[in-house]
């Protein structure tokens, strides 16, 4: 699972001879700057459409051993190995259409100062911004502000063939929704991601998947998640990414590095859990993918990590299906230690929670937190990154082995330096909640993020004979998960055992400060990144209105949260932290009933009565008063390019640590050295 707030390494060919080193060095020197990671780091790279491109730094890659630096290249080249595999998941027509508009990108020697050009320009990064035609986070396709005839005019003056229905489909109303979560509609039919055949429908999978049996209950396996689900002449027919298989070729040279990776890993432990994740990669094997997360998790020793492979499930209308992302980590020591307090204190607030005793875990193991700094990212976690993640996501293994929760440090520092203050004081209630939220803002979002992976997800047990949630929540899973992660940490944010596990200063103003933020954003500011009239698809922004809509509604007659209108404008006031916290506490227990028991009843009404209808009133109000601030609603990356230096021999003698100038760049960089696809897959 993994929290969002809304990207890996560049790596060069290697080579042996001195000519060819001083080649690629000068080569270098021209496409990628040598930024010095001090207080004046230049974090805002670019701004286009509705987008925010920034950098992020690597503290203590100095301090890492060759060895562990050698580490951390190999799973870097090893992620961007399999960027096309999700670029073909997100859509089938992505990687012909990225191949086009490439080439016109890199051979049109005509007009380059026209609006049509600019607009050209613009609907080509906000494509390699979302890994495909469909906006990352609303999942509407991306409307081209060009017409077809110049487009037609930018391939005939670049010699570029391409036609059919990948040419229509940039232009017409055809798969408009990457992943289609309305109710009462074919979800899977509806949606154009890759995860199933175009005539493939909801009874097709769930008939599909019902008939599947694992070997041993207790511990199901994850059917769908590393296939493609057909029909061949009628027939459902799985197709398995897999050495040999669907996305083979990329797969290869992803196992090609890991191999180079087990071969300079930290531990034993470490190289076996490589291991068995070269063998999934080989086999395809789902009890091969539970073996290697029973190790994975296990291999908590070493100051580098990984997470690799087809893992979140939020881009399946029905959650089966897994896409490909990578994250290369390395310990952040200090704020580690810091913030171990909550996973040794993890069995404390499961039992203190507001979860009926049947639904609360006797013994919560293996549960670690480490605060991380991102050294690559590729697939779903790019340029897009989350900001917490904690696997692995199969629930059994969480009961029975515990499970890895991280918070990316230096991503969210980027994040927080790149921020400007004004927005938020547009938004605020009043001067108070703006001091608040600058003196503590940060803190708070970061121990929610915390709270949410190494609390929230590890808590809570199913019913006995209650199916995976997947199964029994079906398109409400994935967001009722984030919502309960997301309470757990509410629950915990306003309480004095922070201040006592000394974590805060002042639990009382740091809850005061997490409860405003979460109101504000979950009721109002999130709603600028929507078009009016729009209702809300994602995930995790269903998950955080549905949450602040229900406590809104449930504490109006004791007047919890009121609801102010000066000026024309809206605003929000907490009255009761209190007695919002009682909510959410309550909140809290319900949703894991829902969750426990499997009620998809009980989902649907919740998150469709609050979570994806929007206010019309508010929205516009939001809209209008954003008009004012430049910054754009959504922030992404490129990343530090990771720079080997060879002696004769072809060894590795150093890894240097640069920045890409652009992010054009970065990604004509990634399609010209990490491609490893066809076309059509």
């Amino acid at each position: 699972m993994k929290i969002v707030l809304t990207t890996l390494i560049a790596v060069v060919i290697l080579w042996s001879c001195k000519t060819e080193n001083e080649a690629q060095k000068e080569k270098l020197t021209q496409e990628f700057a040598n930024l010095s990671a001090d207080e004046d780091f230049p974090y805002l790279l670019e701004q286009f459409a509705d987008l925010k491109i920034l950098r992020y730094q690597i503290p203590g890659w100095e301090d890492l051993t060759l060895k562990e630096q050698k580490l951390v290249y190999y799973l870097t080249q090893a992620g961007l190995s399999g960027r096309d595999i999700m670029w073909d998941q997100n859509y089938r027509h992505n990687l012909k259409i990225r191949k086009a508009l490439e080439n016109i990108y890199t051979s049109y020697e005509g007009d380059k100062t026209s609006d049509n050009w600019n607009a050209f320009e613009i609907y080509l990064k906000r494509v390699w911004f979302s890994n495909g035609i469909h906006h990352h986070y609303s999942n509407a396709k991306i409307k081209p502000e060009f017409s077809s005839e110049y487009f037609k005019t930018l391939l005939t003056e670049t010699s570029t063939t391409f036609e059919g229905v990948a040419f229509d489909v940039i232009f017409n109303d055809v798969d408009a929704k990457k992943v289609n979560q309305a109710k009462d509609v074919d979800n899977v039919l509806l949606s154009a991601v890759n995860f199933y055949g175009p005539d493939v429908t909801n009874a097709d999978v769930e008939n599909f998947y019902a008939n599947k049996k694992s070997p041993n209950p207790d511990k199901p396996l994850s059917y769908g998640l590393n296939s493609q689900l057909v029909k061949v002449d009628g027939v459902l027919k799985e197709r398995v990414y897999k050495s040999g298989g669907l996305y083979g070729s990329a797969i290869d040279e992803i196992v090609k590095w890991l191999t180079k990776a087990q071969g300079v890993a930290e531990n034993k432990a470490q190289g076996d859990a490589l291991g068995l994740l070269i063998e999934y990669y080989d086999t395809g094997s789902l009890q091969t993918w539970d073996d290697y997360n029973v190790a994975w998790t296990a291999a908590t020793e070493g100051n580098i990590d990984y997470i690799n492979s087809f893992i979140e499930v939020y881009n399946d209308p029905l959650g089966y299906r897994g896409s490909y992302e990578t994250i290369v980590q390395i310990k952040d020591f200090d704020m580690s230690e810091k913030m171990a307090v909550l996973s040794e204190n993890v069995q404390w607030f499961e039992d203190n929670s507001t979860l009926m005793d049947a639904h609360k875990k006797k013994n919560v193991v293996g549960v670690t937190y480490k605060v991380v700094n991102v050294a690559g990212e590729a697939g779903d976690a790019s340029p897009s990154t989350p900001i917490g993640v904690n696997l692995p996501n199969a629930n059994w293994i969480r009961a029975a082995v515990g499970s890895k929760s991280v918070s990316l440090g230096n991503i969210t520092n980027a994040y927080s330096n790149a921020r400007t203050p004004g927005r938020l004081k547009e938004f605020v209630n009043d001067d108070e909640e703006y001091q608040l939220q600058k003196e503590l803002g940060q803190l708070s979002g970061k121990l929610h993020t915390a709270l949410h992976e190494v609390i929230g997800h590890a808590s809570g047990q199913l019913n006995p004979g209650v199916g995976e949630t997947k199964e029994t929540l079906k398109n409400y899973a994935s967001t009722l998960e984030e919502g309960r992660a997301d309470l757990v940490g509410l629950y915990y944010l306003y309480s004095p055992k922070l201040q006592e596990l000394g974590l805060v200063e002042d639990w009382k103003k740091l809850g005061m400060t997490a409860y405003d933020g979460y109101i504000r954003n979950g009721l109002m500011t999130q709603l600028i990144r929507l078009k009016l009239g729009d209702d809300i698809e994602q995930t995790h922004m269903r998950n955080r209105q549905w949450v602040s809509a229900w406590v809104f509604e449930k504490g109006a007659k004791d007047n919890v949260i009121e609801k102010n209108i000066r000026d024309g404008k809206t605003y929000f006031n907490i009255n009761d932290y209190a007695k919002l916290r009682e909510l959410f506490g309550q909140l809290l227990r319900e949703t894991q009933r829902i969750k426990s028991e499997g009620d998809f009843a009980a989902a649907e009404a919740l998150v469709e009565t609050y979570g994806v209808k929007v206010d019309q009133a508010i929205h516009a109000d939001v809209l209008k008063r954003n008009k004012q601030f430049k910054s754009a609603p959504y922030s992404g990356f490129v990343n530090p390019v990771l720079v080997p230096e060879m002696d004769d021999t072809g060894e590795i003698i150093a890894i240097k640590v640069m920045q890409p100038k652009s992010f054009k760049s970065q990604m004509l960089d990634y399609s010209e050295h990490f491609s490893f696809l066809p076309e059509e897959n």
